[in-house]
């Protein structure tokens, strides 16, 4: 199995091509699984991100936007053909680079994005951008849709290329262009995206991307060349994003952070439950925003299911995320396992520590932490109310069905969320009484036909399904006069 791949790139892809970047400064790729370098890419600077707002401007003037929704819904087509050629390379390179267990790149970073595409190739191509209404007034209104602009993507290391897609699927699909900022820790796969772009005949300027880290990415947030901003990524960043947005009347979607509350009925079957939870409360790692980390069991069946849960984090297997049969990969950063430690340390002075707790014996280098579950978990506890974003989850007991939704409720988040019962409708109902914008019943699949975003602290604006479409549009009432 190799470890040890190297690539490194000297340029950004801007306009089409392949541009040299305005500095000499890099950005050094670290292997989630080794903690030794892997890549690098060039690290951008603010001229960078003027050419690529430019070019992403002269591709909108300059026939993109007015081209038939036919005509973009082809390419969009030929773009996923691409990708699917390159569902290996991506999957690699994002296993690499975050320590995403390979099936699970496989399936969401390939076969996934591959779908996404196709679906907004699809809206596209039943898009309907002019609607001619008929006035109680005795005239008639053409109501248009036309794409917002230029848009700003800035995307997260969890799932680099899904969230990617997520941004340009709607944008292509509705005629707008679009810089995108991927994080400095998962760089390798943009240009694996790009080589498929540029396959694909996407028009020059209408996808650039230009790597780099915070600063750069406030700088393509306030900059006065982009029309939208869509942001995937911490609560605390995204606050910040809005406050900008909001200062200068820009349109804004931001997805960010969840501690969202798995919901177990005293009807549940644990079997069902273990099954089920390894995607809907671990999935990557535990690096997933919409995950189920505030697990919630009926005091009937604490003990029962605590000791069923801890079962199951015990059991699964750590490993290199680049073996198929590893379950649980390493963390995407030494600083990001080290933020998760904290938090393990401060949840053995809350609760009680069931499984895990500490760093893997059978695995050497990288960034492993074990799956980790506390017991005697309150709500209000620091574990059960911040974002960890690791392989961490917290029990909380209640008492009826009243309690466990107050309590999963009790969350400054609203993002995803399960319910877990033998009876469908029973977790039905439930589930609509959860203040969040995604939940699922025995399981949680995001589905790319709906939407996806969040309530409170977990954002603003939906992405996938339809309704995405409308954040990259703004609408024209054009009056035409009676007769």
């Amino acid at each position: 199995m190799q470890t040890q791949e190297q690539t490194h790139h000297q340029n950004f892809y801007i306009d089409g091509d392949w541009s040299k970047p305005a500095t000499s400064n890099r950005i050094d790729v670290i292997g989630a699984n080794t903690g030794l370098v892997i890549g690098s890419v060039p690290d951008g600077a603010e001229a960078d991100i003027d050419r690529a707002v430019a070019a992403a401007r002269r591709a909108l003037d300059g026939g993109w936007a007015d081209s038939a929704p036919a005509e973009r819904a082809a390419i969009l087509n030929k773009f996923a053909d691409a990708l699917e050629k390159r569902a290996t390379q991506l999957t690699r390179a994002v296993s690499m680079q975050n320590g995403m267990p390979l099936s699970l790149a496989e399936a969401y970073e390939g076969g996934y994005v591959v779908g996404l595409v196709r679906y907004y190739a699809a809206l596209a191509s039943a898009m309907q951008v002019e609607e001619r209404r008929a006035s109680p007034l005795g005239f008639d209104t053409l109501v248009r849709r036309v794409p917002v602009g230029v848009v700003g993507g800035i995307v997260p290391w969890n799932y680099p290329v899904v969230l990617s897609m997520m941004k340009i699927g709607p944008a292509l699909a509705t005629g707008c262009t679009i810089v995108l900022k991927p994080s400095p820790g998962t760089v390798l796969d943009c240009y694996v995206v790009a080589e498929a772009a540029a396959e694909a005949g996407i028009p020059k300027g209408v996808i650039n991307w230009v790597p780099g880290g915070r600063e750069l990415g406030a700088y393509l947030v306030s900059h006065p060349g982009i029309d939208k901003v869509a942001f995937t990524g911490s609560t605390g960043a995204g606050r910040k994003i809005g406050e900008v947005c909001g200062r200068l009347l820009r349109p804004v979607s931001l997805e960010l952070g969840g501690k969202s509350a798995g919901i177990i009925l005293d009807d549940a079957k644990m079997e069902d439950v273990l099954n089920g939870m390894l995607f809907a409360s671990f999935a990557n790692n535990g690096q997933t925003c919409a995950i189920s980390t505030r697990i919630l069991a009926p005091a009937s069946r604490y003990d029962e299911i605590v000791d069923a849960i801890a079962g199951m984090a015990s059991g699964l297997k750590v490993g290199n995320s680049l073996d198929l049969n590893t379950q649980v990969g390493p963390l995407a950063s030494s600083e990001h396992r080290t933020r998760v430690e904290g938090f393990i340390a401060k949840g053995k002075t809350e609760a009680r520590l069931v499984a895990g707790g500490g760093r893997p014996k059978n695995v050497d280098g990288g960034w492993f932490v074990e799956p980790t579950v506390f017991a005697d978990v309150s709500n209000k506890a620091s574990i059960a109310q911040e974002e960890i974003f690791g392989p961490v989850l917290s029990i909380i007991k209640y008492q009826n069905e009243e309690e466990a939704v107050k309590i999963a409720n009790d969350s400054e988040f609203g993002l995803g969320g399960t319910v877990w019962s033998s009876d469908s409708k029973r977790a039905q109902a439930i589930a609509r009484r959860v203040k969040t914008g995604t939940i699922g019943v025995n399981g949680y699949v995001i589905d790319l036909a709906s939407p996806f975003g969040g309530v409170k602290a977990s954002g603003l604006g939906r992405e996938l399904g339809p309704e995405s479409l409308a954040a990259y549009q703004q609408i024209q009432s054009i009056y035409l006069p009676a007769g």
